[in-house]
């Protein structure tokens, strides 16, 4: 890239507009909001993470069998499943010994089809 393109980037004028600022201002997301965003995001950003999701999004699944499809540790994805449900990514249910796991509701599987778009195009 040239440096003639970033320089065009920046902005070369100290002009406010005021009207903008106001609308932006009423319509921007509340701090805490976008503070458990941002958590969302920072549990999101690992891979193996993201594998869990896209196994959760295929079927409900238990520890051992996300553990033996990712050739991983049950304590592993344990510690992994930990960090999505504390942000309300999965959840689980429990059968006997067995805790089932899956996404909390659809907007998981948006979100991460979402992305997967926008990296593949």
């Amino acid at each position: 890239m040239s440096n003639k393109k970033n320089e065009n980037a920046v902005c070369s004028t100290t002009i406010i507009h005021e009207d903008i600022l106001e609308k932006v201002k009423q319509e921007i997301t509340d701090d805490e909001i976008l503070f458990d965003m941002a958590a969302e995001f920072k549990v999101l950003s690992d891979p193996t993470r993201l594998k869990i999701i896209n196994v959760l999004m295929l079927s409900e699944m238990c520890v051992c069998d996300i553990s033996a499809l990712l050739n991983m540790s049950s304590p592993a994805i344990s510690h992994h499943l930990k960090s999505l449900r504390q942000t309300r990514l999965i959840k689980y249910r429990r059968d006997g010994k067995i805790a089932y796991y899956s996404l909390d509701d659809e907007h998981i599987k948006a979100m991460f089809s979402q992305c997967l778009t926008h990296v593949t195009e």
